[in-house]
């Protein structure tokens, strides 16, 4: 089989200034992940890898440079799901774990358990071999003055970079099969002690099915979390005949689609005068998006998804998948998404 890889930063409204930031860092994620996919590692291997690069780097909400809670410390959450035996190794509110995303993965394949948080994920971090840091090790100095920026005024989101939309994640299938999906951020900023969203919560910020896809989300925790976004997702792709079409074909966009056989991607900005969320539509070089064509489906499931979080939950997000013959496809309702996956031909497409 040939293996696929994709991987997101977060959907946000990305500023113009951290767009190379942004790129440059899905890049180093994604030659992470395809040189082990490539080689014939493992899926297990490649999701880790990539949703590591991203952990250590502070332009994404993740490990170092995550957002500050009200108490000024950083919180971490993440997870893994094997889309062959549906067992998830998720962490949550974790404060001394530089990358949670390999504490997760020690829970997946150590664990009878598929949740630890906290003082007890911690814990079980030292008796599997993985350090603990200083909670200041996690700490931007950027997020510091956020936070005490919050603290001098009132939390207002325009002190923090991607404010209640970061995340990172990745989904990838190996050449044996295997299809692995990950998720790892630091919550939204100024959050409650203990909080946590939908990122390392099956189903909601993650799944994966063998025998349908695999799934990150990423965007406001709560509306993701009542929509159960990622199962939704493996559901309709499953299942085609559930698959409905929205009725409005015509509403504006805010998705960018992607074809694994073509590789182009169509970009259109909504434009709504009424300040009322984008409901996504198509807007491709080809209707990538028509459930019939090879790897069509996988577009219109993620497409469903994002209007679902906006009619339903009335909040925006976004995400990645791979169906489970690896078509890629991503969708969002938030001005940009950072995001990228790997063509057949071995070519990297990153957005924004």
């Amino acid at each position: 089989m040939r293996p696929s890889l994709i991987i997101h930063g977060g959907a946000w409204n990305i500023p113009d200034q951290a767009v190379e930031d942004c790129r440059a860092g899905i890049r180093r994620a994604l030659e992470a992940g395809w040189k082990i996919l490539s080689s014939g590692g493992t899926a297990t291997d490649a999701v880790e890898s990539s949703i590591v690069i991203l952990e250590d780097d502070p332009t994404f909400d993740a490990g170092f440079g995550a957002h500050l809670n009200t108490e000024g410390r950083v919180q971490l959450d993440a997870i893994i799901m094997d889309g062959k035996t549906l067992k998830a190794g998720s962490v949550a509110a974790v404060e001394r774990i530089r990358n949670p995303i390999r504490l997760a993965r020690q829970v997946l394949e150590h664990s009878e358990h598929m949740m630890i948080v906290a003082a007890g994920a911690e814990k079980f971090a030292v008796e599997h071999g993985i350090a603990l840091c200083a909670p200041e090790d996690l700490i931007h100095e950027r997020e510091r003055v956020a936070w005490g920026r919050c603290l001098e005024d009132s939390h207002a989101a325009e002190h923090h970079v991607g404010h209640e939309s970061g995340t990172v994640g990745a989904v990838a299938l190996d050449q044996h099969g295997h299809l692995i999906a990950g998720t790892s951020t630091g919550g939204t900023c100024c959050k409650l002690p203990g909080r946590v969203g939908d990122s390392p919560l099956i189903g909601c910020g993650c799944y994966a099915d063998s025998e349908a896809g695999g799934v990150s989300c990423t965007g406001h925790g709560e509306g993701i979390m009542k929509i159960v976004m990622a199962k939704m997702a493996t559901d309709l792709l499953q299942d085609p005949q559930a698959f409905v079409r929205h009725p409005d074909g015509n509403a504006p966009s805010a998705s960018r689609l992607v074809s694994r056989d073509e590789g182009s991607l169509s970009t259109r900005h909504p434009e709504r005068s009424d300040g009322s969320l984008p409901v996504l539509a198509f807007a491709a070089h080809r209707d990538d998006s028509d459930p019939t064509r090879p790897g069509g489906l996988a577009q219109a499931v993620a497409d469903a998804c994002v209007r679902k979080l906006a009619h339903r939950a009335h909040t925006t997000g976004g995400l990645i998948l791979l169906d489970r013959e690896g078509h890629p496809a991503a969708a969002f309702n938030t001005p940009r998404m950072a995001y990228g996956y790997v063509e057949a031909s071995g070519t990297f497409r990153i957005a924004p």
